[in-house]
C-alpha cells in the first residue's frame, strides 16, 4: 500500500514538474508500467492488420493497372494505401518505442521528424480525399462517359497533394528537438519567445486546413455524387454504370466518414496542449495515448472498407488468390507434359530414316489422314515398324493385292519412297 502511495506521488511529482512542457515524437513520460506495454501492444497489432489489409488493396490495384490503363480513382485509392502502409512502417514503430521507454533515446532526428512525417502521411490522405470526391462526383454525374485521363495528369495530382502535405507541418520540424531535462533526454516542441505568437496561430490554422476544410469539402462533393446517384439509379439506360457508381461512392464516403471519427480525438488533443492555460489541466495521458492508436487504426479500417464493401475490390480479392493457388500446380503439369509429347524422340523409340522419308512423301502430297496421324501420334505413341506398316497398306492401291507378278512394281515403289 505504501509502494503505491509512493509510486503515485512520484508520477504526480512528474506530471506537475512536466505540466508546462510539449511533447513532441510521441514520447510521454510515464511511470506506469501498464501504458508502457498496453499501447505499444495495440500499436504491433494495428500494424499487422494494416500491413495485410494495405498490401492486398495494393496488389489489387497494381493487378487490375496490368490488365488495363489505371484510372484516376484507382490511382487516388493507391495514394492513400501508400500513405497508410508508410505510417505503418515508419510511424507506428516509432511512436510504440517511444511509449515503452521512460526516455528518448531514438535520436535527434527520429525526433525532429517523427511528428512532421506523421502529419505529411495524414495531410496528404485527407488532401486525397478532396479530390477523390471530387472525382467520384464527375463520375456519378455521368457514369456511362468513358474519361481518359493521361500519365501525366494523374502523376501531377499525386505530386501536387504531396508537395502541399510536406509543406503544411514545417514548423513542427523546425521546433522539434532534444533537450535535458531534470536529468532525462526528452524529445520536446521548443518553441523561442520570438515564434510564439506564430506557433499559438499555427496551433489554430492547422487543424482548419488539414481536417475541418478538406472533411467539409470531400462532404459536400460525396453528398453530391450520392444525390446523383439516387437520382438516375430509377432509368433503365446504363443501369451497370449507375449501380457501379453509386457502390463506389458508398464505398468511398464510408471511408471518409470513419477516417474522420477516428481521426477527430487526436485532433481533441492537439487543441488541448496547443492551447493549455497557464495553471490549467493537461490532457491525460491515456487519452493522448488512445487518441494516437486511434488514429493509426485509420490505416487499418480503410482497407477492410474496400476489401468488404467494394464488389471489384472482392472479385480482385478472389483473383489473386486464385492465381496464387493454380500458378503452382500450373508450373507442375507443364514439366509432366515435356516427356509425354517428345516420346517419339526418345532413344529407341525413333523412326528409321526410310519410314521418316515416307511419312514425309505422303504429307507432301496431302493425305488428308496425315493431321490425324499427327495427332495421334501425340497422344499415344505408335511403334515405328507398326506405323509404317499400316501406312504402306493405306498408300498402296487394293489391286496391287491380287498382282500376279509384285517384283515387277518393286521399283515404283522404291521411288515413292526416295
Amino acid at each position: 500500500m505504501l509502494a503505491t502511495v509512493l509510486a503515485d506521488s512520484n508520477s504526480s511529482n512528474m506530471n506537475e514538474s512536466f505540466a508546462h512542457l510539449h511533447f513532441a515524437g510521441g514520447y510521454l513520460p510515464s511511470d506506469s508500467k501498464d501504458w508502457r506495454t498496453i499501447i505499444p501492444s495495440l500499436l504491433m497489432a494495428v500494424c499487422l492488420v494494416g500491413l495485410v489489409g494495405n498490401l492486398c488493396v495494393i496488389g489489387i490495384l497494381l493487378h487490375g493497372v496490368w490488365k488495363r490503363k489505371p484510372s484516376m480513382i484507382h490511382s487516388l485509392i493507391l495514394n492513400l494505401s501508400l500513405a497508410d502502409i508508410s505510417l505503418l512502417l515508419f510511424s507506428a514503430p516509432v511512436r510504440a518505442t517511444a511509449y515503452s521507454k521512460g526516455v528518448w533515446d531514438l535520436g535527434w532526428f527520429v525526433c525532429k521528424s517523427s511528428d512532421w512525417f506523421i502529419h505529411v502521411c495524414m495531410a496528404a490522405k485527407s488532401l486525397t480525399f478532396v479530390v477523390v470526391a471530387k472525382v467520384c462526383f464527375m463520375y456519378a454525374s455521368d457514369p456511362a462517359k468513358q474519361v481518359s485521363i493521361h500519365y501525366c495528369t494523374i502523376w501531377s495530382v499525386l505530386v501536387a497533394i504531396w508537395v502541399v502535405a510536406s509543406l503544411l507541418p514545417l514548423p513542427e520540424w523546425f521546433f522539434s528537438t532534444t533537450r535535458q531535462h531534470a536529468g532525462v533526454e526528452m524529445c520536446l516542441m521548443d518553441v523561442p519567445a520570438v515564434a510564439e505568437e506564430f506557433m499559438a496561430m499555427f496551433g489554430k490554422l492547422y487543424p482548419l486546413l488539414v481536417f475541418c476544410l478538406p472533411l467539409l469539402v470531400a462532404g459536400f462533393y460525396f453528398w453530391r455524387a450520392y444525390d446523383q446517384c439516387k437520382k438516375r439509379c430509377t432509368k433503365t439506360q446504363n443501369l451497370g454504370n449507375q449501380m457501379r457508381s453509386k457502390q463506389l461512392t458508398v464505398t468511398l464516403l464510408s471511408t471518409a466518414i470513419t477516417s474522420a471519427f477516428l481521426w477527430l480525438p487526436e485532433w481533441i488533443a492537439w487543441l488541448w496542449v496547443w492551447h493549455l492555460k497557464t495553471g490549467g489541466p493537461m490532457p491525460p495521458q491515456g487519452f493522448i495515448a488512445l487518441s494516437q492508436v486511434l488514429m493509426f487504426s485509420i490505416s487499418t479500417a480503410n482497407p477492410l472498407i474496400f476489401l468488404l464493401m467494394s464488389e471489384e475490390f472482392k472479385a480482385g480479392l478472389k483473383g489473386i488468390w486464385k492465381w496464387m493457388i493454380t500458378r503452382k500446380p500450373a508450373a507442375t503439369s507443364e514439366v509432366e507434359e515435356v516427356p509425354t509429347g517428345n516420346t517419339e524422340a526418345l532413344p529407341g523409340k525413333a523412326p528409321s530414316p526410310e519410314t521418316q522419308t515416307c511419312i514425309l512423301d505422303t504429307d507432301r502430297r496431302g493425305s488428308p489422314d496425315s493431321s490425324k496421324e499427327k495427332t495421334d501420334k501425340v497422344v499415344v505413341p505408335i511403334l515405328p515398324d507398326v506405323e509404317q506398316f499400316w501406312h504402306e497398306r493405306d498408300a498402296v492401291p487394293s489391286t496391287q493385292d491380287n498382282d500376279p507378278i509384285p517384283w515387277e512394281h518393286g521399283g515404283q515403289e522404291t521411288e515413292g519412297c526416295n
